[in-house]
């Protein structure tokens, strides 16, 4: 990629070139070099009968109609994966047991944490006072 130079912005790479020394830099050509309009390359000749207006004769003409498929049509399965297993019982007593036990530890970081911060703080406080 190149850098852009002279009296051009960053979006001038991606804008349409101009037709000829009277373009505007910013600004597609209003007509093409002959003068005349001509209908676009592709689509179709007359409105769609949805009721929408036709594309501008310069701009996209949009993308080609599509055919729906065939009502109750689905794509071909190959492979029918197997049931889902059976999950093992769980046993909730121990779940709760577990959850207790863990709680504690929480509890206990957490005591920790708290004594060391009150200490800090007293000795911070106590630092300052004297």
């Amino acid at each position: 990629m190149t850098t852009p130079s002279g009296g051009s912005t960053p979006d001038d790479y991606w804008r349409r070139p101009g037709t000829g020394a009277d373009a505007v830099p910013n600004h597609p050509p209003a007509t093409p070099p002959g003068g005349h309009t001509s209908p676009p390359p592709s689509g179709p000749a007359d409105p769609a009968p949805s009721g929408h207006a036709s594309p501008p004769p310069s701009g996209y003409a949009g993308p080609p109609p599509s055919v729906p498929p065939p009502s109750g049509w689905r794509p071909p399965v190959h492979l029918q994966p197997a049931p889902p297993r059976r999950l093992p019982p769980q046993d909730m007593a121990d779940l709760d047991a577990a959850e207790q036990r863990s709680q504690r530890v929480t509890y206990g970081f957490g005591a920790a944490a708290a004594v060391v911060l009150v200490v800090l703080v007293c000795l911070l406080c106590s630092r300052v006072i004297f």
